[in-house]
């Protein structure tokens, strides 16, 4: 095992990998299908979930909603990604009680007006078809995935607990959810006696640090690990969008901008070229790539906060994978993440979430 174990949470006991295998993303091949989705490279995903397993990186993390090579998903084809993860661990033989599989619900499955939310209904009957398209009679970790404010949080939170007693889920998490709420839903959850929020998945990565005013405050109070999703923003931070001879933006083929046109808009800024730039720099100087550096100052950044954060890493070949893998054993000082954070922190978006 090349990565070890740590604990998610100090809230619970559960051990997972210092970094998880996304699914949102996926080995992608050119071809695209009529609703515009990429044809997911199935050998190649084969390929990164054995490395994945023989390295020890047992955490694994899908979502009802993904598919893995278009955003946003139709609801032809939602699901896919659960259905092509179940299938290839039974192919490939891998110890289900080894992995700690994580997926969520919220997102919109059917077009009637239960097909989507956190309601008791909604949740009872995606957690029944998550499990059949994952091949499995549990998961480990089922998170909200985003705020639903027309459900009573009481009312989400009862059928959480309910499932984890069920043995259709292990542990809790919530993701997308703001601050002010995810505090409310904490408290509930603690009040009543229910089973315990362990994981809060959310946004975070050296350009992205806006958890840090309020869901890491939450985190820091009732003992929850984070997930760090899109550590890479987006794959911005790996540099592969930038030509550090000419200085300027680039859309490399198969890219995630290539169907997520928002990326650019968002991230294609003055400000940010000149971060990448010397962040690049930086990253060459220590023997690193960008991405290895990117990674290791989210994982580092425990020791600041003072909680278990564990960045989810989705790749489209498995040399994306290894590279993460070697990315743990790197260490950074105070003083490196400090600099780090300051010459991030000129960071400009040019389109809102």
């Amino acid at each position: 095992m090349a990565v070890g174990y740590k604990r998610l949470s100090l809230n619970s006991g559960l051990k997972v990998s210092p970094i998880s295998l996304g699914t949102w993303h996926m080995p992608r091949l050119p071809e695209k299908d009529s609703a515009g989705a990429h044809k997911i490279d199935v050998d190649e995903f084969r390929r990164v979930l054995r490395y994945a397993y023989d390295e020890g990186v047992i955490f694994i993390d899908t979502a009802n909603k993904y598919h893995g090579g278009i955003s946003p998903v139709p609801l032809s084809h939602a699901g896919y990604a659960e259905r092509l993860l179940g299938r290839l661990i039974r192919e490939l033989g891998l110890d289900r009680e080894e992995l700690v599989i994580a997926t969520k619900v919220y997102a919109r499955m059917s077009p009637g007006p239960n097909g989507m939310g956190l309601s008791r209904k909604h949740i009872m009957w995606q957690i029944r078809e998550s499990l059949s398209r994952l091949q499995m009679d549990y998961v480990d970790i089922y998170y909200a995935h985003a705020f639903d404010k027309d459900t009573p949080k009481e009312e989400t939170l009862s059928a959480f607990n309910d499932l984890v007693h069920q043995g259709l889920v292990h542990y809790l998490g919530m993701s997308n959810v703001p601050g002010v709420h995810l505090m409310e839903y904490m408290k509930i959850a603690e009040e009543r006696g229910y089973e315990p929020i362990v994981v809060l998945q959310y946004r975070y990565s050296l350009l992205e640090k806006d958890i840090e005013k309020d869901v890491i405050p939450v985190a820091q109070r009732f003992g929850a690990g984070i997930a760090a999703y899109s550590p890479l923003a987006q794959g911005i931070l790996t540099g592969k969008y930038v030509d550090p001879k000419e200085k300027k933006w680039i859309v490399p083929p198969l890219s995630r901008a290539t169907y997520m046109e928002w990326i650019t808009k968002r991230y294609f800024t003055k400000e940010n070229l000149e971060i990448l730039l010397e962040f690049m720099e930086i990253a060459r100087s220590k023997d690193v790539t960008p991405a290895q550096l990117a990674l290791a100052w989210v994982m580092n950044m425990e020791k600041i906060w003072g909680i278990p954060i564990i960045p989810i890493i989705s790749v489209s070949k498995l040399q994306h994978l290894e590279e993460a893998v070697e990315a743990v054993d790197i260490k950074l000082s105070e003083d490196e993440l400090k600099h780090l954070h300051e010459i991030s922190s000129k960071a400009t978006f040019g389109y809102p979430w």
